[in-house]
């Protein structure tokens, strides 16, 4: 069975003022990785789960800080390549970039080396206008981006 995850775009601030709030994950693969690299904050749920309290959850997990609490627009489902599923969630709220603490995973590294290391979840996290914002997510996820900026207009 697919795996399936979900999450959460948060924006700010509307028409040429919007910005939307994205993650950069952690760890060494992505370390030196940009422009199509960045996500929505998001994890895997189970079949028994609802996907908005997972997305809530996740946000809470990788960024240290809760979401908000209502006013949630569905924005649908995409397709990752692997066939993973995410459902995401856009909703309006604030949150201070310097404010993150992602809670970290474990990794051997360097490959093959023996040595566990310790890694954030997302090392960094960003508002970005929505042309920018374009750039810097993973591709598969750019139609989250046209869904809310078409539920906002």
């Amino acid at each position: 069975m697919p795996k399936r995850s979900a999450g959460i775009l948060m924006y700010r601030g509307a028409g040429t003022a919007l910005e939307l709030l994205l993650v950069h994950p952690g760890g060494p693969f992505w370390a030196k990785k940009d422009d199509g690299a960045w996500s929505i904050p998001k994890g895997e749920y189970q079949p028994d789960e609802e996907p908005l309290a997972c997305a809530r959850r996740e946000f809470a997990e990788e960024l240290g800080q809760a979401p908000p609490q209502g006013g949630y627009v569905d924005l649908g489902e995409v397709r990752q390549r692997g066939r993973k599923t995410i459902a995401a969630f856009g909703v309006t709220g604030d949150f201070e970039p310097a404010a993150l603490k992602s809670v970290a995973f474990e990794m051997e590294w360097p490959p093959r080396s023996g040595r566990m290391q310790s890694f954030p979840e997302v090392d960094r996290v960003a508002w970005f206008p929505p042309e920018a914002a374009r750039t810097k997510i993973l591709a598969r996820q750019i139609p989250f981006i046209d869904r809310l900026l078409d539920r906002l207009t």
